[in-house]
């Protein structure tokens, strides 16, 4: 069967839907947030290795707070309290529509990403190669992936659908996956160059790339912030948002001399390797978890940022080496913020704000300023590099364009989607337990 039909059948599964259509304006803008002593007393500050201590000035991206080291929120009244067994150097909780920061540690500490990069790789290149489109592997496109990658399987000389490629990139965070693909992107070297002017586009001043895999690299950091910018800009595309939600597919195999000058191939399944989606056997799927991105090196750690929806509410959380050396321990402590953050939302002043791509206008409303910026945060200064024009993430503009959002009824409840910038056609899905 082939995969595109398989990757149907085994996509996480969502109920039949009504679409109803929302006269819903679209709001940049979000809420001022204060930059005031918290009103109750925040919860300690998770540990953070001795060895390599966070910088005490670090960007100010979204907000003063966000720039400084520690924990950062500011707790209301009946707010829970953030979990003490939160040990990651780094991480944050953000309002994926509003782009509020309810809380963060470190939010701008600049680490290796590992794998989690993939989406700013996604972010650049899948808009540019319809999903249908085919690619003979060459031998030259495999050259220079580093020792011990995560491989999806790919052999040179067997055809791969784009589809086929983007599900190994991923489910099996497969570099070899990501170094075919950035071939037909013209190259790694271009394809890296690509990578930084879109990340400068989304502002996500703290990333710099150096190779698109994620692979260890020296100088390649980014942080929870960037991390959550990205993602949050990747989830406007349909196909990454069907991509990075997928919990298992079949992969094409090898092709095989079957006798009689005939041949054959087989395919085999491959899984996603984000526990919160497929599970585990010390963790559940989350409930409401639509994706996004894992990754793991011996100089990054355990990388994580997910998405999720409880209650009509959609939530980002990016974490960065937890401490703490358990199995699966990144989506332990991922479940413990989102599990925070769905409680304390509306029940907290947000430390700062995710900001828009460079060129994108807010609309100015009662809490944000004439240019559309946040009270208190701290807008970046423009970039003069822009991968608009060479194909970076089209769903921007898409979302902008859009004024009205949709209702989707799902079985396990209601949904609203697309109220805000910039989620559209995001639902629910569910693992099979």
């Amino acid at each position: 069967m082939p995969a595109s039909k398989q990757t149907a059948r085994h996509r996480l599964p969502a109920a039949s839907a009504a679409l109803l259509s929302l006269s819903l304006s679209l709001s940049l803008a979000a809420p001022a947030f204060a930059d005031a002593t918290p009103t109750a007393t925040p919860a300690p500050s998770p540990s953070s290795k001795p060895s390599d201590p966070p910088p005490a000035d670090m960007s100010t991206v979204g907000g003063a707070r966000l720039g400084r080291p520690g924990t950062q929120v500011n707790l209301g009244s009946g707010a829970p309290v953030l979990p003490k067994d939160v040990t990651a150097r780094s991480w944050i909780v953000a309002d994926a529509e509003s782009g509020e920061v309810l809380a963060a540690h470190n939010a701008h500490w600049k680490l290796p990403p590992a794998s989690t990069l993939k989406m700013l790789f996604a972010d650049t290149v899948l808009p540019r190669f319809p999903k249908t489109d085919k690619h003979k592997v060459e031998v030259s496109d495999l050259a220079g992936i580093g020792s011990g990658s995560s491989m999806v399987g790919i052999k040179e000389g067997e055809t791969y659908s784009v589809h086929d490629l983007w599900l190994g990139v991923f489910l099996r965070s497969g570099n070899d996956a990501v170094h075919v693909l950035s071939a037909m992107n013209g190259g790694v070297e271009r394809t890296v160059q690509d990578m930084q002017a879109h990340a400068e586009e989304l502002q996500a001043l703290d990333t710099h790339v150096v190779s698109p895999d994620g692979y260890d690299q020296k100088g390649q950091v980014s942080s929870a912030y960037d991390l959550t910018l990205i993602a949050r800009s990747g989830l406007q595309n349909a196909d990454f948002r069907e991509y990075c939600s997928t919990v298992r597919a079949a992969f094409p195999g090898e092709t095989k001399k079957s006798g009689k000058g005939k041949t054959s191939r087989e395919s085999f399944e491959i899984q996603n390797t984000n526990r919160l989606l497929s599970g585990d056997s010390d963790v559940t799927p989350y409930q409401g978890i639509a994706g996004v991105k894992n990754g793991n090196t011996s100089n990054a750690g355990a990388t994580f940022t997910g998405v999720a929806e409880r209650d009509g509410r959609v939530l980002l959380v990016t974490v960065l080496n937890p401490d703490k050396d358990e199995h699966n321990e990144v989506y332990k402590e991922t479940a413990r913020l989102f599990d925070w953050g769905f409680q304390a939302a509306g029940k907290v002043t947000p430390v700062g704000m995710l900001v828009l791509p460079t060129g994108a206008e807010a609309t100015a409303q009662p809490g944000s300023t004439a240019s559309g910026t946040p009270d208190g945060a701290a807008s970046a200064k423009p970039v003069a590099a822009s991968s608009a024009g060479k194909g970076g993430s089209s769903g921007i503009a898409t979302a902008l364009a859009i004024t009205g959002g949709l209702l989707v009824l799902l079985a396990a409840g209601v949904f609203v989607v697309n109220r805000r910038w910039p989620l559209p056609d995001l639902v629910r899905r569910r693992t099979r337990r």
